[in-house]
């Protein structure tokens, strides 16, 4: 097994030159025949790194690039440099010019479809409204901070449980920034969250899940204290306002809402009349928007396995009469209507959008069992998702389209959405 090195620990530097990139953040370079992926850096550059995960048995190495001796032509100055090598988690390509970052992850969704899903597919990733303008910061409406020893709010290191106190978080929208969570001090060991909607509803500071009171700079400890937040999506000239726990989940870019309700509905083509499925539905975020797609004669089942967004999603969609809740995992909900019907229950699309991990064989198989005509697929990991893409088509499912976004700037992840057909 690798033993990961001591910070204090010097390290002799080796030299390296760096080859393709890889998923995860990092590029793939080789010493003495051994693979190492080495973080901040680029393809083709020769670079002095120093081991931060080695050991002789272990098949691969890791390494951070401390030293640039022949850059690639996309290296531009960090535009995060707490995030550099050493330092914390969460901003792994800002030393990327933003049309490489998108070319770096359009060659990544490429190898893992090639790799998992036997695709050759080129798919360019595309920027979000006002991301060029940004330089790629200010975009995330909720950020995840950790108080340090002396309770000053920072981020972990990568790969570590070290925190180290910041000073800003440049990829923090305008608002969150305004909040000045880092001229302060806090609880030592708190998770410092906040929450600041692109609505312009009035942002949320939580401590440890408790609501933290912004003017008087002290626990807010009221029973009716407010602990969610007001989200508006807006379709072509239909707006669909959402309210959120403050500890739930929400896209956190914030064009993503309005970005991928507007895909997934292009997606899905006409469902007038039709049933609709609606798998890891959320708050109803894409439940809403198909409640008024699928129109009177139609109907949306909308299945969450996390109790507070079910709860949101009751409160989002109380006055839908076509829409039907289902509160549990999704794989036992999907098996669990199979067999109180003692038949397959037909769907005619199905919308899912799942974690990191993605959907996975026991859920692909129970889409697959109702036979939709069109299943649209919203992923977070294009490995887990060229992973389900295989298992679709081993149940006869075409990949029809598949669209990728740059809704992480500065990071190794992006978003995408993809439509399978029978």
């Amino acid at each position: 097994m690798a033993t990961e090195t001591s910070p204090d620990q010097p390290v002799e530097l080796i030299e390296l030159e760096i080859g393709p990139v890889a998923h995860g953040g990092h590029c793939v370079a080789r010493y003495d025949g051994r693979v190492i992926f080495v973080r901040h850096t680029l393809p083709g550059e020769r670079v002095r790194a120093r081991l931060t995960d080695a050991g002789g048995t272990a098949k691969f190495w890791r390494a951070d690039a401390v030293e640039i001796l022949e850059p690639s032509a996309d290296r531009v100055e960090s535009a995060w440099p707490a995030a550099g090598p050493g330092g914390v988690g969460g901003g792994e390509l800002a030393h990327v010019a933003l049309p490489a970052q998108r070319a770096w992850k359009a060659a990544v969704l490429a190898e893992q479809l090639r790799r998992l899903a036997k695709l050759d597919l080129e798919v360019p990733v595309q920027a979000a409204p006002g991301d060029d303008e940004r330089g790629g910061l200010g975009w995330r409406t909720r950020i995840d901070l950790v108080a340090d020893a002396e309770g000053r709010a920072g981020m972990r290191g990568f790969r570590s449980h070290d925190v180290h106190a910041l000073e800003s978080m440049p990829l923090a929208s305008e608002a969150i920034a305004a909040l000045d969570l880092f001229g302060r001090r806090w609880p030592a060991g708190s998770r410092v969250e906040a929450i600041a909607p692109a609505s312009g509803d009035a942002p949320l500071v939580l401590v440890d899940d408790a609501v933290f009171d912004l003017g008087r700079r002290r626990m807010d400890g009221r029973p009716n204290a407010r602990t969610s937040v007001r989200e508006h999506v807006q379709h072509g000239e239909v707006g669909y306002d959402f309210r959120v726990a403050g500890t739930g989940f929400w896209q956190v870019h914030r064009e993503a809402p309005d970005l991928l309700v507007r895909a997934v509905l292009a997606g899905l083509g006409d469902v007038d009349g039709a049933a609709v499925l609606d798998l890891y539905s959320g708050a109803g975020l894409f439940t809403a928007p198909l409640s008024d797609a699928v129109g009177e004669t139609g109907e949306v089942v909308s299945v969450e396995g996390d109790a507070r967004a079910v709860k949101d999603a009751r409160r989002n969609l109380h006055d839908r009469s076509n829409v039907e809740l289902h509160a549990g995992d999704v794989a036992q909900v999907l098996s669990g209507r199979v067999d109180a019907d003692s038949d397959v229950v037909h769907a005619d699309a199905v919308v899912l959008d799942p974690p990191r991990t993605g959907a996975g064989r026991k859920v692909v198989a129970g889409i697959t069992e109702l036979r939709p005509e069109r299943v649209v697929y919203v992923a977070c990991d294009p490995a887990a998702l060229a992973r389900d893409i295989a298992l679709f088509a081993d149940a006869g499912y075409a990949l029809a389209d598949l669209q990728a976004y740059d809704l992480f700037p500065m990071t190794h992840h992006l978003e995408a959405v993809a439509v399978l057909t029978r």
